[in-house]
């Protein structure tokens, strides 16, 4: 049962984080370095490394620097246009984020500009820019493409729905699981005992079990990935953490109990002149800065850590000149993979705080108060 609901879950959190992801890639400008050019200064390398932690619609593993090809696996494109719906795939861009190459499809033109895919207007076969580089005859579509944030998505789902469906079928079989099973039956059990019981109580946690199983290990799948060099950084991404945080406010706001609200909006024991006011400050802090909290805690903890482990990697460039090609890579080489190893902690602990704040919340919300 509880898998059943933490797929439904699965599902719908899927659905709203690739739509937020449409409208929430960067717009850092990206200098455009000639072909076969290494990254070696200190600008390029900060530019390689934010283009690293931004959502693209490739995985681009790396460029021969005497030809100057790019070696990738391209993603779907898929955009709504004037003319509708448009699909092909990223290939077509020949790794341009310029606006340099448009690609004609059914007569629409399309680029690809600092990450976001424009259609230029009906005449026009170039892309024109102002003084502030922003283009003047051509809009953004909308883009539901396979970026690679909404594939790490997908491979987490996939994850979890084979890991859960298995762990279901093993109970099926036994009281005891197998495969799989032995290994997520001790999560499943640490997140109920650890998590949802001490915080939401022993009446009311099985109905949010479903939600917080589904967070803990979407959160915490898609950290581990991150660390791969397929260069994940889905939980870096604010709209997915915008959307695990707007689920968690929803959840806790429609299960609130009658004596959640009348403390909320019409709190006792204070002057009642005070209490609007401080009726304010609680939907304020309900609807807003615990949300916050959530999403920004998470974001900011695992971009800051895929900063520090490049950064750390290329103190073999930046460094060489003073210590010398092997010393350099020596310490990039130890530091790296220290802060690579302390990741992997730190991914199962954001996956943790926000479970566990989310099921604080919760239990806040749904807890009963005894009246004298």
């Amino acid at each position: 049962m509880i898998a059943k609901k933490s797929i439904k879950f699965l599902v719908v959190l899927f659905a709203l984080t690739a739509s937020l992801s449409v409208f929430a890639n960067g717009d850092d400008h990206e200098n455009q370095h000639p072909e076969g050019n290494q990254v070696d200064t200190p600008e390029e390398i900060n530019e390689y490394i934010a283009h690293h932690l931004k959502d693209s619609h490739d995985f681009h593993f790396y460029t021969d620097n005497e030809s100057g090809k790019h070696y990738s696996f391209p993603l779907p494109v898929i955009v709504w246009t004037s003319e509708g719906l448009r699909t092909f795939m990223s290939s077509e861009f020949h790794h341009d984020d310029a606006g340099h190459v448009i690609v004609e499809k059914d007569g629409v033109k399309l680029t690809k500009i600092h990450s976001k895919i424009y259609e230029l207007e009906a005449n026009a076969e170039a892309v024109q820019f102002d003084e502030s580089h922003h283009a003047t005859n051509a809009h953004r579509v909308l883009d539901f493409s396979i970026t690679k944030s909404v594939f790490g998505m997908l491979l987490a789902g996939l994850l979890m729905l084979l890991g859960f469906g298995a762990l279901a079928r093993g109970y099926k079989k036994g009281h005891v699981p197998t495969g799989i099973g032995r290994f997520l039956e001790p999560l499943v059990i640490y997140v109920r005992d650890e998590i949802a019981k001490p915080n939401i109580g022993e009446k009311k946690y099985r109905k949010f079990m479903g939600f917080l199983l589904t967070v803990f290990f979407f959160i915490w799948i898609l950290n581990l990935l991150g660390l791969t060099p397929l260069g994940f950084n889905v939980t870096g991404q604010i709209a997915v953490t915008v959307c695990l945080a707007v689920f968690t406010m929803l959840i806790y706001m429609f299960s609130g109990s009658k004596d959640f609200w009348a403390h909320t909006l019409w709190m006792p024991g204070v002057p009642v002149l005070l209490r609007p006011i401080l009726a304010v400050i609680e939907l304020v802090g309900f609807v807003l800065i615990k949300p916050f909290s959530l999403l920004v805690r998470l974001f900011a903890n695992m971009t800051a850590g895929h900063f520090v482990v490049m950064s750390l990697i290329a103190l073999m460039i930046t460094m060489k000149e003073a210590f010398g090609p092997v010393a350099s890579t020596g310490m990039s080489l130890v530091l790296a993979l220290f802060i690579s190893v302390i990741e992997i902690l730190v991914a199962f602990l954001q996956a943790f705080i926000f479970t566990m704040l989310s099921s604080l919340f919760i239990g806040m919300a749904v807890e009963e108060h005894e009246h004298h």
